[in-house]
């Protein structure tokens, strides 16, 4: 049993290039100093005394400029090439970090707030370019499985430790999330040769005789996928808001404990998804594991009202939406790679990263409304209600599914 368990792990990682793995240790240090984000709503409303309204406000600003700076990115990213664009934005986002933990207002914290977004977010194009650079079609799945496993590695360090931080200073966050941006950076130059633009574009392009679509902007197909993508990520997204707020005001855990149960949602990913990609790959359509994933992320929302409060609530409600997000997200990635080529696979890894972008404007904003308003049962509901449209959704875009 334990051989065989092995035996399918080995098969799992097997066939991965160098470059590959070493942009996944790169990916590792980032993410595993991620600790802002996951504590800004309440480091907003209980650190600061920002008005809830106020603070999904900011969140929202966040995705705003998420938005730009995934557009800005991909353009960046086709134009000089995704290595440069990736140094670049790492550097920045670091001391925009480090900054960010001495602004006190709201109007400070939120230009701050949107410059991070704009950094933050144009790294993700580059970041998704270079991942099919050094990835073959055969194993594109599990490449961009790898890279998920290294950042939720990262994620079940990051907030984990974050929560332990924010219990003793808020302000220590910030420090170490910008440390590791910039380590990552200098991780990045020393492990990986430089690609250049010219280079990539001499070797790869030449191949591209026919694109199908030149603009993702233009392919109507493509934009209905983004809405789906927006809608599942608005709902997903509720786990970096108004999640935490929950776990610690209605289910009465510390920061701490609120820390260490999202960090669960990294470390099962980086324990199963693999494995899980590479059992159900080539099985069925992309769109399908879409789907399924998208249905058992509504469904832990609605644990919230159904189950009573316990920390084992928590637990379970991360299990599921997890495993959700183990089973869409991969296989999400490895279907809008395959609409693009080298020529516009800046504009399609944009316009993905922008989706989710777009989910972080409204999904805190209205997130917070609701729980502010209606409260968090209504806000449950809602959420579950959204994944189900969504899901139905996919069912269409699979029956007009071109390829």
């Amino acid at each position: 049993m334990i051989g065989n368990t092995i035996s399918l792990y080995k098969q799992a990682y097997a066939g991965l290039s160098r470059n590959s793995w070493c942009l996944a240790v790169v990916l590792f240090i980032n993410r595993s100093g991620t600790m802002v984000l996951p504590f800004m709503l309440p480091y907003m409303i209980d650190g600061l005394h920002f008005d809830a309204g106020v603070a999904g406000l900011i969140m929202a600003i966040f995705g705003v400029g998420a938005v730009l700076g995934a557009y800005i990115g991909g353009q960046l990213a086709d134009k000089f090439g995704f290595y440069p664009i990736q140094f670049i934005t790492l550097i920045l986002n670091g001391f925009i970090f480090i900054g960010m933990g001495y602004m006190r207002t709201p109007v400070s914290l939120g230009i701050t707030v949107f410059l991070l977004s704009l950094a933050g977010e144009a790294f993700r194009p580059a970041n998704s370019a270079a991942i099919a650079h050094y990835s073959s079609p055969e194993n594109r799945t599990r490449s961009y499985a790898i890279h998920r496993l290294a950042v939720n590695l990262g994620w079940g360090i990051g907030p984990a430790i974050g929560g332990i931080l924010a219990d003793i200073n808020y302000h220590l966050l910030f420090w170490v999330d910008g440390i590791t941006c910039i380590a990552a950076a200098i991780v990045m130059r020393y492990l990986l040769p430089v690609v250049k633009s010219g280079k990539l574009h001499s070797e790869k392009n030449k191949s591209v005789t026919n694109a199908k679509i030149q603009s993702a902007y233009k392919d109507k197909f493509y934009l209905f996928f983004i809405f789906l993508s927006i809608s599942y990520a608005f709902c997903f997204f509720q786990m970096n808001s108004t999640v935490p707020v929950f776990y610690i005001k209605e289910l009465g855990m510390t920061k701490t404990q609120s820390g260490i149960v999202m960090s669960l949602n990294g470390i099962i990913i980086a324990l199963f998804e693999l494995i899980l990609v590479y059992k159900l790959e080539g099985k069925k359509n992309h769109i399908t594991y879409m789907g399924i994933g998208i249905l058992l992320t509504g469904i832990s929302f609605l644990f919230f009202n159904i189950f009573p409060y316990s920390i084992l609530l928590a637990i379970a409600a991360v299990i599921v939406i997890t495993t959700g997000e183990m089973i869409s997200m991969p296989f999400m990635n490895s279907y809008w790679i395959s609409l693009s080529n080298e020529q516009n696979r800046g504009q399609y890894a944009a316009l993905y990263t922008m989706s989710y972008s777009f989910a972080q404007i409204f999904s805190p904003l209205v997130g917070t409304q609701l729980m502010k308003n209606f409260g968090f049962t209504f806000l449950w509901f809602v959420i579950a209600a959204t994944c189900l449209v969504t899901f139905f959704g996919t069912r269409l875009l699979l029956q007009i599914d071109r390829r």
